[in-house]
């Protein structure tokens, strides 16, 4: 069995009294543990980023770029060797791992740019003789907190701004999928980044308690569960920091009768049972209007369901595979019977799926559900597996409704060739990404990534412009440069720029 260790400036240290296992979800195997560290882990690292980042913030933007730059082109370089660990330790089959490393690489080549993003404003001859200019600073040492359902991108999302804009940068991801984090931090310190900028601590809430209480870590961004999500938020600022936590989702698809059904299904085949439902911006509610739509739509989805394969990670023909450990096949088989409790149509069972020769894997096949209520309460919580729900609605505004009112603000879609009808939803929805016939709206990395609701804790979204701003503060400065001679002015009142 392998050891993972923290990657940390002058090695990990003492012996870990803790450690977590590393399961392989197509065997169900252990195959690595991981040190739980401590404060004292946390003080070693937080010591070397101190060092380490006023020389990298005094460092002009270009050259922090080129280091960018060939980081990118290191990740590009060694993707199928990212792809395969990813997958060997989340499940995901290796063409979405390379999906996850690809969508961290998208924020990295925006922060390639990062000269640009940096620019303050201007105003010359503000007032007479007075010029006034904004800079962007950083704050000195960042932290991120990430979930195991996306260790390339979302990791990669965080430090890409955080260390383009010059600070130090702290990763503590999940414990169940930690090799793909430390490898991306090998080679960013192969990329020229100095030792101490981007560092790797691992644990669990005893280390995620001790990034949130330490006085010189100045902003924390973290994406998981709503309730920690809110927890993080309330300790973090409470400590004086600057957070971003992103939670949980409920994302609705709303099928217009007018919509192609074809193209509805094959949408939600993906966005429903893709990476085995593990996706805050999977779509695991589908919302048809009128009972012809979904009566069409629940005919149709059947032959795509049963055409599903469920395989490997390595598997090139497999849609999706194995859930990360047996805690969250046990979850997921939980809620399915939940559904079924509370007077669900369960259409499809996806329990009790065992696939040759990876009897002991953490393989769940795809469930349908129909005639799923607003009231239940496998609709009211995020359930993160290969579990697609129809609620069905009888009118626009009553799929409007549905998820304007969830807890989860976090993404939705609606199908539909009618512009108008497309134009009023996203208009009037109460959610933060809306996708017209586009089934998981994550935007391009020059826009900003965030839901509303319990979905997002903060303000300030995710990477773009809104992580460029998250990962600074501004400075602004008022200059005048007298030409010696007394102008008459009286220095006791408050200047204008009249």
């Amino acid at each position: 069995m392998r050891d993972i260790d923290h990657f940390i400036v002058g090695g990990a240290g003492s012996s870990a009294s803790r450690f977590g296992e590393v399961f392989d979800p197509n065997s169900g195997q252990v195959q690595a543990r991981v040190p739980l560290g401590t404060a004292a882990t946390l003080e070693r690292a937080v010591a070397a980023a101190q060092a380490a980042q006023p020389g990298w913030a005094a460092t002009n933007p270009q050259r922090r770029a080129r280091v960018m730059f060939k980081f990118k082109e290191l990740v590009e370089a060694n993707i199928e060797e990212l792809a395969h660990l990813l997958a060997s330790e989340h499940g995901k089959v290796v063409a979405d791992a390379r999906g996850d490393v690809q969508r961290g690489l998208d924020v990295i080549e925006f922060a390639c740019g990062i000269p640009h993003a940096l620019k303050g404003e201007y105003t010359h001859g503000a007032g007479p003789g007075i010029d006034v200019y904004s800079m962007r600073m950083p704050l000195g040492i960042g932290a991120g907190i990430t979930p195991f359902n996306f260790p390339a991108m979302i990791p990669m999302w965080m430090f890409g701004i955080a260390i383009a804009v010059g600070n130090a940068f702290i990763l503590k991801p999940s414990e169940r999928d930690p090799s793909v984090p430390v490898r991306l931090a090998e080679l960013m310190l192969e990329a020229g980044a100095p030792e101490g900028i981007l560092q790797v601590v691992h644990g669990d809430k005893e280390m995620v308690d001790a990034i949130l209480d330490h006085p010189a870590i100045a902003a924390v961004s973290f994406v998981g569960s709503s309730d920690i999500a809110h927890y993080v938020y309330r300790r973090g600022v409470d400590a004086g920091k600057r957070v971003q936590a992103m939670g949980g989702a409920k994302n609705h698809g709303i099928v217009m009768p007018d919509a192609d059904i074809d193209q509805v299904v094959k949408d939600l085949a993906g966005a429903a049972f893709g990476s085995a439902g593990e996706r805050c911006m999977a779509l695991p509610v589908v919302v048809p209007v009128g009972d012809k739509t979904a009566n069409e739509l629940r005919e149709a989805l059947l032959p795509a369901i049963a055409a599903l394969r469920v395989g490997v990670s390595t598997d090139d023909e497999a849609h999706y595979g194995p859930v990360v450990n047996a805690a969250h096949l046990a979850r997921v088989e939980n809620w399915i019977q939940t559904g079924v409790d509370e007077g669900a149509e369960l259409v499809v069972d996806g329990r009790g799926f065992a696939l040759q020769g990876h009897e002991q894997g953490f393989f769940i096949g795809p469930s349908l559900f129909d005639h799923v209520k607003p009231e239940m309460k496998s609709y009211q919580e995020e359930i993160f597996g290969p579990v697609l729900q129809i609620v069905r609605a009888p009118d626009f505004e009553t799929a409007l409704k549905l998820p304007s009112d969830h807890q989860y603000g976090n993404g939705v879609a609606i199908f539909t060739r009618n512009g108008h009808a497309a134009r009023e939803f996203a208009g009037r929805v109460n959610v933060g990404m809306v996708g017209i016939n586009v089934p998981i709206p994550v935007p391009v990395a020059y826009h900003s990534f965030g839901g509303w609701k319990r979905s997002a804790f903060g303000d300030i979204n995710q990477h773009g412009m809104e992580g460029v701003r998250f990962w600074t503060r501004t400075k602004t400065i008022t200059q005048r440069w007298p030409d010696g001679s007394p102008d008459g002015s009286n220095a006791f009142v408050i200047p204008t720029m009249g």
